[in-house]
């Protein structure tokens, strides 16, 4: 397994959208395993292929207190979503320590492959839903703060430019 490197905001590779994984072989278990690490280590509960560069559709979450329970989605796609929404509170480990409120369904079934290729149907509403639907907008080369106002779009992008040359020096 490897830590992989995660792409910061606002990266242009961030709105790439990504193509299906074509088949769920070895080169997409060890990246599984390698964006679970990832994940984890960097103190995350989702995480999309394309966020470490990879634009393929693949996302890892784990939303259990122990962070032991982790779900795999390859090719995810929602297939419903509650009439209901709620604005939530919302971070990215592309953006890090950037917070705000967006609003997301309060429920949402999804139908994907998990790690073996095995179709399944998941339910999901709470934290779950909320972070199955941030994960989906990475697929789509979405990033949560272009759910913000322009105002905060930019102040956002100015203090993560800077913190990036920061880094740098």
């Amino acid at each position: 397994m490897a830590l992989l490197p995660i792409l910061c905001y606002p990266d242009p590779k961030l709105h790439t959208v990504a193509k299906p994984v074509a088949e769920v072989d070895t080169r997409i278990r060890t990246l599984i395993s390698d964006m679970l690490e990832t994940m984890h280590e960097a103190k995350g509960i989702g995480l999309a292929a394309t966020q470490v560069d990879v634009h393929e559709r693949l996302i890892v979450m784990d939303v259990s207190e122990q962070h032991d329970d982790p779900l795999v989605l390859i090719n995810p796609k929602i297939v419903w979503s509650s009439a209901e929404t709620h604005l939530n509170e919302e971070g990215c480990l592309s953006v890090p320590g950037i917070y705000d409120g967006v609003e997301r369904f309060d429920a949402v079934k999804v139908e994907a492959q998990d790690s073996h290729g095995k179709l399944r149907l998941i339910e999901a509403d709470g934290l779950l839903s909320v972070c199955i639907q941030h994960e989906m907008d990475h697929l789509l080369g979405k990033v949560f703060v272009e759910y913000l106002s322009p105002l905060k779009r930019k102040r956002i992008k100015t203090k993560m430019l800077k913190a990036q040359r920061e880094a740098r020096n």
